[in-house]
């Protein structure tokens, strides 16, 4: 690693060590300050602008179909007031549609069934509402959209007049027009039939399914907004009338405007009834996990408040975000849950390395120490979620960049408000330590080794803390039971070679399944999934796909630039472009096309005598047109446009119809073939129909998420590099990456997870998401001194399979309440969070130690005798094993059975704490280091949450090393008597033989004279009245004196 980078974990450190000396000192400041911050933006809610149009959240925000919207707008403006014609709108506007099917039977076509039409369809009309200043009363034939001065007609109610015919056979009707004989109504039946059934000779044989439509004008602001009045009155006249059974013979789906946008509020508020319940849970998730047996080191309030300054600063940074004019969506509502899991791993990581500090040192310095040892863990988790969600802003989605503004928001918050408040907290919460007081009722109680007399009920839920007269007693220090759990049986397990065979053919299975799943991956956001299962609108929509996808989507064809209409080879290019278009699979015959040009010019030349008229010339073929073909009652007037002397035309259009379209694979390949038809043309032509904004999303999705996918590994690699400083294991946290998104991306699909906004937005969290436990576990293996691969693993387990656990359940737990709202929204986001944070625990607790044991430094080698710095830290009950594995040395007599050395972990150097206070301040290194029990407490190896970490190699000077290695010497032989004593033997002095703690050299008589005289013996890793066991650190100030006493 370069220096270059490495100043980054040093400026870290010593920047959070300052930090905490602050914190420490003066903890009321920064409690009070986070919760004054957070009193204020909360008021930043009350300018809180809610944004729920599906349009603008869920369609690309420079989407084409945006761009062909303009074009046709700019030439064919919308007149729902006097030429409102529903082929041609260019926005849905405000309308209220009813889709009606049979009872009984299987076709509408009876007398009974169009009488109760009749009476739905006066329910509707006469549907009423009260709006404006001066509480006008209006109802549907006041405010419908009209063809010159009448209402858009359900005409196809008119069949009534001869539905007695048709049920009788007297009467045939043809599909897809008839004459009406009595009203003579042109039936135009794949507007209103569904689902129609047709015999050989064109005849309707059976009828499914019929619809019915009724338009609003909203030409201005104003009559939007009471066109939306109606339409809930609309909603709820229909809803009653079917609920209430007013009907025998139809059964009725209604659907408005407005009821995407509705239906997608009431569906992401279903969850906010389970913040409560969901906080309560990882509270009291947190109170646990944070709980031990000694009641003066457990720390269940610090977990609680881990929750608190979550949530707190979750509330300050939406408010910030409100403040600074982000609108608020519905799909926000997910990262309070996510947040609150965030907030608790960094809680953990915090609260692990606060256990690795000394008992005996000062509160100040154990909360330096402890931000200090925790300032990469913390620090590379929340800058990878948040550059995470700083990608997600790149995305051409609205719905996604407001969802990552908010959550990145949030994450920065966390962070800062974990530095301050949180630990302002475990200050508090360290003096009370300090004092040994009781977790939870601050009074002062005695620990386990003095509370031998007192009750089992005050041994088992008071007794707690060190005794100052013995501090290192193994009685009040036990070891983590998880900790040793992973490392001696999940790590010996891992370091089993046919073990190894069966995680990597499992992990060829996992990669397998993911990547049949990603050819199985559905695109696009269907409807009905932006609404509750519950709604009324899932009837509606079931019944629109199943019943009218046979003639979905009336296609405009608009040709913009002046052309010479009345030239034949222009008419010829026209019709070449329309024949092109109707030879598209997705396009029905030249039947349902209707072109002004192709009609106008072969009714001329149809009917050229009897007209006597001409079209070879500019003003015969205008005069000719508006005289003939544009007349007002024509639909065809609206398809051309003059310019403002009428002398020209510059721009037309004409209409395709769609055809059998079934879902949004198809609707999305449609576009794409009508696009090329449109671009391959010379002719200035788009195509536009008002859905093709939303459709756009399936053709943004795929690349989009790829793009964002990509970019985000690289630079999660490139951050890990910055923090982690070694290639290799950069490629480590790639591979992972990679492989966890691969089995999110197939994996969700398996699970019926669409490739949408939706889950795009979650594969853009799971990138950040997907470092936490693989980044830090690679750094963990990378940082071991060991040089066997097995014992890498066994160290690596052992630092950081507790917190990987804790990180994954917590995170489990948060997202577990958006279940219960049963929403295909939320259970998105928990099926693909819940898939990224199993993937990556398993990725982290498993496979990676497997192929880092294979393919990891030290894999070729076979590994060899581990140095001084590779030896894990023992148990107090592993030091009992080896002193009489010492004391087996040697016969009844006393005499030696051969030579021997120590491998004690008692004879590692005591953590200096001196030298890293003169490194902070700018001063040398610390020299005559005594002999403790347990090895330094080096930085942390990922996630932080070790109770006791190797120290990269790569971080000490040829220099420094040597330097241990004399002095490791030169104590070995001071310590040499006080060993033997511990054996409760008499040992005669053996011949020095070389170590592994330093250069061979020979012991004499006086270096055993001078440690007897100095060093008291003992047993059970004592020494001196000292521990020997790890997880203490000793008294740093006493271990100085005793220093300069022996030297």
């Amino acid at each position: 690693m370069t220096c270059g980078i490495e100043c980054i974990d040093k400026w870290l450190t010593k920047a959070f060590y300052r930090l905490g000396l602050v914190v420490a000192k003066h903890p009321g400041y920064f409690l009070m300050v986070p919760v004054f911050l957070t009193a204020i933006c909360i008021t930043g809610f009350q300018r809180v602008k809610f944004e729920i149009d599906p349009e603008y959240l869920f369609s690309p925000e420079q989407g084409p179909g945006k761009t062909e919207r303009a074009i046709v707008e700019s030439h064919f403006k919308m007149n729902y007031s006097s030429l409102f014609n529903p082929t041609r709108i260019t926005r849905p506007g405000r309308f209220g549609r009813v889709i009606v099917i049979p009872k009984r039977g299987d076709t509408m076509l009876s007398v009974e069934i169009w009488k109760e039409l009749r009476i739905l369809d006066d329910i509707i009309r006469n549907a009423s509402i009260t709006w404006g200043p001066e509480n006008t009363v209006y109802k549907y034939d006041d405010i419908c959209a009209r063809w010159i001065d009448q209402c858009f007609p359900n005409d196809i109610l008119n069949l009534d007049y001869v539905m007695n015919d048709v049920v009788n056979g007297s009467l045939k009707l043809t599909f897809p027009i008839m004459f009406n004989p009595v009203t003579w109504d042109a039936h135009t039946f794949p507007v209103y039939f569904g689902g129609t059934e047709v015999d050989e000779d064109g005849l309707i044989t059976r009828v499914p399914a019929l619809q019915l439509v009724y338009f609003i004008t909203a030409d201005t602001k104003a009559q939007d907004e009471r066109g939306s009045v109606w339409e809930e009155a609309f909603l709820n006249v229909v809803g009653k009338a079917e609920d209430s059974g007013r009907f025998s013979y139809i059964s009725t789906a209604r659907f408005g405007s407005r009821t995407l946008d509705i239906e997608l509020e009431n569906n992401t508020r279903t969850v906010v009834p389970y913040f409560s319940s969901a906080f309560i849970l990882m509270a009291v998730f947190s109170v646990v996990t944070c709980m031990m047996t000694d009641w003066v080191r457990s720390k269940p309030l610090l977990g609680l408040m881990g929750n608190v300054s979550a949530a707190m600063a979750t509330i300050a940074a939406f408010g910030f975000a409100v403040y600074v004019g982000i609108p608020f969506i519905g799909i926000n509502f997910v990262s309070p849950f996510l947040m609150c899991s965030i907030g608790i791993d960094d809680t953990f990581v915090m609260l692990a390395a606060w256990r690795r500090t000394p008992v005996t040192m000062d509160v100040p310095e154990r909360l330096a120490r402890t931000l200090s040892d925790a300032a990469v863990s913390i620090t590379i988790t929340s800058v990878t979620d948040i550059v995470s969600f700083c990608i997600g802003k790149f995305s051409p989605f609205p719905a996604i960049q407001i969802f990552c503004l908010y959550s990145g928001f949030a994450v920065c918050f966390i962070f800062i408000w974990h530095l301050t408040f949180f630990s302002a907290c475990m200050a508090i919460a360290g003096y009370a330590e300090h004092n040994n007081r009781h977790s939870i009722t601050c009074v002062k109680v005695k620990p386990v080794s003095m509370s031998d007399k007192e009750s089992w009920l005050y041994r088992m839920f008071c007794s707690g803390g060190v005794n100052p007269k013995d501090p290192g007693n193994p009685r009040d220090n036990p070891d983590n039971a998880i900790m040793v759990w992973c490392r001696d049986s999940l790590g010996w397990a891992l370091n089993q070679w046919y073990i190894k065979i069966m995680v990597l053919l499992l992990f060829a299975g996992y990669l397998a399944g993911a990547l049949y799943g990603t050819t199985t991956i559905q695109e696009g956001l269907q409807r009905k999934k932006l609404s509750r299962p519950d709604s009324y609108s899932i009837e509606f929509y079931e019944r629109d796909d199943f019943y009218f996808r046979e003639f979905p989507y009336r296609i405009q064809v608009i040709i913009s630039g002046e052309l010479d209409y009345w030239d034949v080879d222009v008419q010829n290019e026209i019709e070449n472009l329309t024949k092109t278009f109707e030879n598209s699979s997705f396009i029905s015959s030249p039947l349902y096309t209707e072109s002004w040009v192709r009609s106008f010019v072969n009714y001329v030349n149809r009917n050229q005598e009897e007209l006597n008229v001409t079209i070879d010339t500019r003003e015969a073929f205008l005069q000719t047109l508006n005289d003939l073909w544009l007349f007002k009652p024509n639909p065809f007037s609206l398809d051309v446009k003059f310019n403002d002397d009428g002398t020209k035309i510059v721009a037309s259009r004409f209409m395709i119809q769609a055809v059998n379209i079934s879902d949004g694979n198809m609707e999305k390949d449609m576009v794409r073939e009508l696009r090329k038809i449109a671009h391959e043309s010379p002719l200035n032509v788009s195509v536009f129909h008002p859905y093709f904004v939303f459709f756009d999303q399936f053709e943004l999705v795929r690349p989009t998420s790829i793009q964002s996918m990509v970019v985000g590994g690289a630079t999660m690699m490139l951050i890990s590099f910055l923090f982690i400083p070694n290639v290799l294991c950069s490629l480590w946290v790639a591979f992972s990456i990679v492989s966890i998104e691969l089995g999110v991306v197939g994996y969700m699909a398996l699970w019926s997870v669409n490739l949408d906004t939706i889950s795009m937005v979650n594969l853009i969290m799971c990138i950040g998401f997907s470092v936490d436990f693989t980044a830090h576990i690679c750094y963990a293996y990378m940082s071991s001194g060991a040089t066997r691969p097995e014992e890498r693993v066994r160290e690596s387990l052992y630092a950081l399979g507790l917190p990987i656990i804790q990180g994954a359940v917590s995170t489990v737990l948060g997202v577990s309440a958006l279940i219960l709202a049963g929403s295909y929204i939320f259970m998105v986001f928990f099926k693909m969070i819940f898939l990224v944070i199993v993937f990556g625990a398993l990725h982290g607790m498993i496979l990676l130690p497997v192929l880092l044991s294979l393919f990891g430094p030290g894999a070729c080698c076979g590994g060899g005798r581990q140095s001084r710095k590779s030896r894990r830290p023992s148990s107090a009950a592993d030091d009992r094993k080896s002193v009489q594995k010492l004391a087996g040395s040697y016969n009844n007599n006393g005499a030696a059975r051969g030579p021997y050395c120590i491998p004690h972990p008692s004879l590692l150097q005591q953590p200096d704490f001196d030298e890293a206070d003169r490194r902070y301040r700018g001063g040398g290194s610390a020299v005559n280091k005594p002999y403790a029990a347990n090895p330094r407490p080096d930085k942390d190896m990922g996630l932080g949450t070790s109770e006791d970490s190797s120290e990269s190699s790569s971080s000490r000077s040829q220099r420094r090393r040597l330097r241990e290695a004399a002095e490791d010497e030169a104590q070995r032989r001071k310590y040499l008597d006080g060993w033997r004593k511990a054996t409760g033997h008499s040992m005669p002095m053996m011949p020095a033989r070389p170590t592994s703690y330093g250069p061979p050299s020979a012991a004499n008589n006086n270096d055993i004279g001078y440690g007897q005289r100095h060093f008291g013996g003992g047993v059970d890793g004592y020494y001196n009245g000292r521990p020997t066991g790890p997880g203490y650190h000793g008294d740093e100030r006493s271990y100085r004196n005793d220093s300069r006493r022996y030297h």
